[in-house]
């Protein structure tokens, strides 16, 4: 049980938190009264403003649903099934089993994933095809990777709005890589930035 002296000092620490909160508001909507969106950009920083993204998305975002025998489902959109092939069901398994994202020139280090993936959701497809359709995909060489991240996206932009969409595409992410206080170089990554708490299991 809280003590009277503990109730009033969370009281008044939620008080001040509120009172806080009011000052920001006050501070932002004079800065954007001002036209300085750039200021304010500059206060908060880009990894706090994914934060904020992320959590303002979480309303209206869907769980996603994968039964035993594979199906896609949105459960908080009527449970409707989001229909792709086994390959295209294969290559976002990946992706969704790799939440810091994937460099497309490495997809050679995912093989036995990928194919582990695409034999489980294409199991009534000969083996051959299966090996020959997943070395089409890590071949950087080749653009079957691309063309089958550009059919999931229309897959899931044709099911929601656009910007809740980016949250379950296999989308473009550029991470600062430094080494020394010399040498510094950026990773382009592909990534599927849906909160992994939303992802279900059956």
């Amino acid at each position: 049980m809280i003590s009277p002296v503990g109730a009033a000092f969370i009281m008044s620490t939620e008080s001040n938190i509120v009172e806080l909160s009011e000052q920001l508001r006050t501070i932002i909507k004079q800065l954007r009264s001002e036209g300085r969106n750039d200021l304010i950009l500059s206060a908060l920083g880009v990894p706090l403003l994914e934060e904020l993204r992320i959590e303002a998305a979480r309303g209206k975002l869907s769980r996603l649903l994968i039964t035993h025998n594979w199906q896609f489902i949105l459960l908080d959109y009527d449970r409707k099934e989001i229909e792709m092939q086994p390959v295209h069901k294969a290559v976002y398994l990946l992706f969704l089993a790799h939440p810091e994202g994937i460099v497309f020139k490495h997809l050679s280090d995912y093989r036995e994933e990928l194919l582990r993936y695409y034999k489980a959701t294409a199991r009534f497809m000969e083996i051959e095809k299966i090996e020959e359709s997943v070395d089409r995909l890590i071949n950087p060489l080749d653009n079957a990777i691309n063309e089958k991240c550009s059919r999931i996206k229309k897959i899931f932009s044709e099911l929601m709005d656009e910007y809740s969409a980016s949250y379950y595409i296999i989308s473009s992410h550029t991470r600062k890589q430094v080494t020394g206080s010399s040498r510094i170089w950026y990773e382009r990554l592909k990534i599927v930035t849906l909160p992994r708490e939303l992802v279900m299991f059956e």
